[in-house]
């Protein structure tokens, strides 16, 4: 197991994923955000069914990051209720896994 997660968290558009992406580095809170678009998310909110595109956010940072992350995502996002999912990476190339960490580092 290493320090270094990875978080989801879906936005409505290019637009909206980008800048929040460029926030979390701007303020390290992650290291690298990458934007998957054309995404196509399907699911139940307040009774209806939904069907919408939206933007994926694959966001490296570590576990020392993520309280403060996961604050600055839900002042920040458009939807009343954020995805924000943290996923353990249990192992990684050991340059790459420093680099997050060097890239979070309020001293870096």
């Amino acid at each position: 197991m290493t320090e270094t997660i990875v978080v989801l968290c879906t936005l409505p558009d290019a637009a909206q994923a980008a800048a929040l992406g460029r926030t979390l580095v701007e303020e390290k809170l992650a290291a690298c955000v990458n934007l998957v678009p054309s995404l196509r998310s399907i699911y139940s909110w307040q009774g209806k069914l939904c069907d919408e595109a939206e933007v994926l956010c694959l966001i490296k940072t570590t576990q020392a990051r993520f309280a403060a992350l996961r604050a600055r995502i839900c002042a920040l996002h458009p939807y009343q209720v954020p995805e924000v999912i943290a996923l353990a990476v249990v192992d990684g190339h050991r340059p790459y896994l420093d680099w997050v960490r060097d890239s979070t580092s309020a001293a870096g």
